[in-house]
């Protein structure tokens, strides 16, 4: 399919964002449970975590509104949620940013006072903190079924989609967490700790999209032109196109990228979003004292292969439509 930049914007700012809240809201139950002796963030860390991830979700949000042709519309996809994912997307996206406020109000108060994280010890915090984490994972899977659900495009009808998108929101999201508040941690072992867990994540991620990669290149449409006349097990043969002219199916549906190209691209989206992270998290485990400019680096290399990761995942996918657009050795 033809990748429209404004969906990809939206899957990597977006995802990256949920991926924020995700490991945001963890950390925070993390902080609450274990004390406040530890070294650990100060509040307006917190604040610039949860106000980023906040931000980058609007913004993927409102570039989305650019592949719709009348935007003005788009309230009404709201009141499809029992059937649509699309429309649940919508829904959850909106919930989230209810127990992202509860956090903030209290965060901002705390900051103008003392600036102290223990100063912000609420009963309420952990599950309002556990909240986040799973409005935010609930709309990941949510924006992953929009795809996952549609049979017409069997490389998107895969079961390892859903794991990839939630593989990617906390790869994205959770590098840019430590590029905002690594250097902040001046415990060693905290900072080893999260080089750690960076490389696991990256490490995951690698395995889950080589192991979708190799699986729709095996993958073959499961119609043919015969079944869709009604002579199944016959080769039909295209003699002429079904019209002259571009059409919203030619843009959108028959878009091929040449296999040479798409190595090359997979090649460079594991580089970034999988190679460098590892190096980058293996510096700072090796020397703490660099992890902010370590986890900088690799949380911008981790978007840019997220971006090229996400062109991928729409320009290698294949509607079965394609069959009354390409020739029988096209196939």
């Amino acid at each position: 399919m033809n990748p429209a930049l404004s969906v990809i914007f939206f899957t990597t700012l977006s995802g990256a964002g949920y991926g924020m809240l995700m490991c945001l809201g963890v950390l925070l139950v993390i902080q609450y449970f274990a004390g406040y002796s530890s070294p650990s963030w100060s509040v307006a860390v917190w604040a610039t975590a949860l106000v980023g991830a906040s931000a980058l979700i609007a913004i993927g949000l409102a570039s989305s509104m650019a592949h719709l042709g009348k935007p003005g519309r788009a309230w009404r996809a709201f009141s499809q949620w029992r059937t649509s994912w699309l429309s649940r997307e919508g829904v959850m996206s909106l919930s989230t940013y209810v127990p992202v406020l509860v956090l903030l109000i209290p965060i901002a108060t705390t900051l103008r006072k003392s600036g102290s994280f223990a100063a912000l010890q609420r009963p309420w915090l952990p599950l309002t903190a556990a909240a986040t984490t799973v409005c935010a994972s609930i709309t990941v899977i949510c924006t992953a079924m929009i795809y996952a659900s549609l049979s017409t495009i069997p490389a998107w009808r895969h079961r390892l989609v859903v794991p990839g998108y939630m593989a990617f929101a906390l790869l994205s999201g959770w590098a840019l967490v430590l590029a905002l508040g690594g250097s902040s941690w001046h415990d060693d072992a905290m900072v080893r700790i999260s080089a750690a867990a960076l490389i696991a994540i990256a490490s995951m991620t690698i395995l889950l999209k080589v192991a979708y990669w190799r699986a729709i290149d095996r993958q073959v449409l499961p119609t043919t032109r015969g079944d869709a006349v009604g002579l199944p097990g016959r080769e039909i043969s295209v003699f002429e196109r079904p019209h002259t002219e571009e059409s919203y199916i030619t843009r959108e549906m028959a878009f091929a990228v040449a296999r040479k190209h798409a190595r090359h691209l997979r090649a460079i989206a594991l580089l970034l979003f999988g190679g460098i992270p590892v190096v980058v998290a293996a510096a700072a485990w090796l020397a703490p004292a660099a992890a902010g400019i370590a986890f900088a680096v690799g949380a911008l290399s981790i978007l840019a292969g997220a971006f090229v990761e996400r062109w991928l995942f729409f320009a290698e996918a294949r509607h079965v439509v394609t069959l009354y657009y390409t020739s029988a050795t096209d196939r």
